[in-house]
């Protein structure tokens, strides 16, 4: 890690969350100065250790006010929008967060004049037929985005995973306790990608110090249909769980039925994001807006995610590979 900080000041909106505090590290590591913008700064004192004394700085900002995000940005050479909402509820909306909150960002990068403005978004964002209030909200973002700050790059990730991630654990945690998993959507085909390099991109992009308004989709080497992440979570954890295809009209049922829960399991607008590919486009690929493009080598899903969701084994850390699934 670099001792001297930079002259240069990045604010990351939602900085203390899951991707934000590896985009922390990734630019704490080039030495830049970091705010960390997030409505509960109290609460992001675990990214303080990620740089140098006095590098990074927990402020307050909450994208639904504007003022609060330009007080954020002020002065900056860079802006990264990553919040979002993956449920809709309460004050915390789609619309709210993905549209106003990426418009309110965007306005306040031009304002003060910040050399680079990142936009956050997802793979699908430009699906015009999706009937997902969350894909739609991502895309109507994107627009926003663009028409505040000319040259915004856009980044779009497939399922982002990592140590903290709500993807691989979350199934790791139903196989746990469930002798019987639902699976939904078990052809849909993803590309997880791994959030350090999701920040890797990010940083290089920083450095690069080009507002190109381009749309980067940045996902991992492996294309895996739903049912076969399920699988692949129940050998690394050494369980054995029956999967069982759940048609869309049912698993919509059941999240209509359970959606409206603070922690449900499962909303409808999330099945219907799982109805579509969430995959890299061959043009992204061929034109070069992707990992590979950015110089970043995407590292696949099975040399990880072992190291996280060891924990989730009958004996964790000390389950010998033989021992019979249960």
């Amino acid at each position: 890690m670099q001792q001297q900080n930079s002259d240069k000041l990045v604010t990351i909106i939602g900085g203390s969350g899951f991707v934000g505090r590896h985009v922390v590290r990734a630019l704490a590591k080039r030495g830049y100065r970091i705010r960390v913008a997030c409505r509960r700064p109290d609460l992001a004192g675990h990214v303080v250790p990620l740089g140098v004394p006095g590098q990074i700085v927990p402020v307050q900002a909450n994208v639904r006010y504007p003022a609060s995000v330009a007080a954020a940005c002020d002065g900056v050479y860079a802006v990264i929008n990553l919040a979002a909402v993956f449920q809709s509820s309460g004050a915390q909306t789609f619309a709210g967060v993905h549209v106003f909150g990426a418009e309110a960002v965007a306005k306040a990068a031009k304002a003060t004049q910040a050399q680079v403005f990142i936009h956050m978004s997802g793979l699908g964002a430009d699906d015009a037929q999706s009937d997902s209030a969350y894909v739609q909200s991502r895309g109507r973002g994107e627009a926003k985005a663009r028409a505040a700050y000319q040259g915004a790059i856009i980044l779009r990730p497939s399922v982002i995973f990592g140590p903290e991630d709500k993807f691989f654990n979350r199934f790791a945690v139903m196989a746990r306790f469930s002798p019987v998993l639902p699976v939904i959507g078990a052809a849909t085909k993803l590309q997880p990608v791994f959030v350090g390099d999701v920040a890797e991109a990010v940083a290089r992009l920083v450095d690069l110090g080009v507002a190109d308004g381009k749309t980067y989709e940045l996902a991992g080497p492996d294309v895996k249909t739903m049912r076969q992440i399920m699988s692949y979570v129940l050998d690394v954890t050494y369980r054995k769980r029956l999967l069982i295809n759940l048609p869309f009209p049912v698993a919509s049922l059941i999240g209509t039925l359970v959606g409206w829960l603070p922690a449900a399991p499962i909303t409808s607008d999330q099945v219907e994001v799982l109805k579509t590919d969430n995959v890299v486009s061959a043009a992204a690929v061929s034109e070069g807006r992707d990992l590979k493009g950015l110089g970043v080598v995407a590292r696949g899903f099975d040399g990880i995610v072992p190291s996280y969701l060891y924990r989730f084994r009958k004996a964790g850390q000390f389950t010998a590979p033989t021992a019979a699934a249960e």
